[in-house]
């Protein structure tokens, strides 16, 4: 089958229209206010509910949450978390804290920021940023350590003492427990 074109008028083998059309579209954007964010100096606003980057973070006497249970290791699906364990757990140091990483270090470039280690961490230790601009002119650069993941993180002034927690009600029971008596025993 041969399908036959119509030939083009004057004004469509000028191009003319075509182009006029354009500089129309053109001319109308450049009247208009401006869409583009000027980045840097403007920043996105991260909405709720944002999952960024995984941070550390300390309780409010300056010790790391952490306890090196190696849960968030586990559960990454991109291996991208390495934790050393056990650390060296001095008492005055880290409290009620059995032990405390060693090592612990995130791999960015790995992290697909799913939000799985905030969610299985027991003792709140790491959380997500709400920063969507990790940059680096390395790789070794995105291979975040425990000091910048804790420089990240600081202090949560809102988190929860679960340790702070667990001592007083400890504390609480020592107080007022009551002998153990056996019931059972069939001595004379």
């Amino acid at each position: 089958m041969i399908v036959k074109r119509k030939a083009l008028s004057f004004w469509e083998r000028l191009y003319l229209p075509a182009l006029l059309s354009g500089l129309k579209v053109t001319i109308g954007h450049f009247f208009r206010k401006s869409v583009t964010m000027q980045y840097p100096e403007e920043k996105w606003v991260v909405p709720e509910g944002y999952r960024g980057a995984p941070y550390l973070v300390k309780d409010q006497e300056d010790r790391t949450k952490c306890v090196s249970c190696q849960l968030c290791e586990f559960v990454c699906p991109p291996k991208a978390i390495m934790i050393t364990p056990p650390g060296p757990a001095s008492a005055p140091e880290t409290g009620n804290v059995e032990k405390a990483p060693l090592e612990f270090e995130i791999n960015m470039l790995r992290c697909i920021f799913c939000g799985y280690c905030q969610e299985v961490c027991p003792e709140e230790a790491i959380f997500l940023m709400k920063d969507y601009s990790l940059t680096g002119t390395s790789r070794a650069e995105m291979i975040y350590d425990k000091e910048k993941l804790l420089a990240l993180g600081g202090v949560h002034q809102d988190s929860i003492q679960k340790w702070k927690r667990k001592q007083d009600e400890a504390e609480i029971q020592g107080v007022g427990a009551h002998p153990v008596v056996n019931h059972g025993s069939t001595d004379k």
